[in-house]
């Protein structure tokens, strides 16, 4: 079965036909691979620095985005205090925002899905963040796994 593009817009090309099908598990680990670059791009493009580790899992109606490693040295000392841990909280809770709000469009146009929830979480103490997003339908196929 051959498969067609379509333009979405200027950043998305989602193929035609994908509406509301599931992914398999090639498909679904293709994605993966893809939004992990996006990402790592997106942040080294908007920060200047990239995350040392990103993790994007799609699985049942969700993706998870994953980040570790990405804080800079001067944030990285000003989060050594309980008052400077929440400057940085306040700080980087904003970029994990704009970030929704920069590319969950183009989640939804790749995955023929629209986001219905939104969860973040960000542990500065740690040098982690997390973005979940629920879609309003399943993504995958069943697997022997679920």
């Amino acid at each position: 079965m051959s498969t067609q593009f379509k333009l979405v817009d200027d950043k998305a090309i989602i193929p035609t036909g994908m509406s509301g099908r599931r992914l398999n598990d090639q498909e679904r680990r293709q994605f993966q691979h893809e939004f992990k670059i996006y990402m790592e791009k997106y942040f080294k493009d908007k920060l200047g620095k990239g995350v040392d580790k990103t993790k994007i899992v799609i699985w049942d109606d969700m993706l998870v985005i994953r980040g570790e490693g990405f804080l800079p040295e001067p944030e990285k000392y000003i989060n050594k205090t309980p008052s400077g841990r929440e400057v940085v909280r306040a700080a980087r809770m904003q970029v994990v925002k704009q970030h929704a709000i920069d590319n969950v469009g183009y989640f939804e146009n790749r995955l023929s899905a629209v986001a219905i929830h939104h969860a973040y979480e960000l542990e500065p103490e740690n040098d982690f963040w997390m973005h979940v997003i629920v879609f309003d339908r399943i993504l995958t196929e069943k697997s022997s796994v679920d």
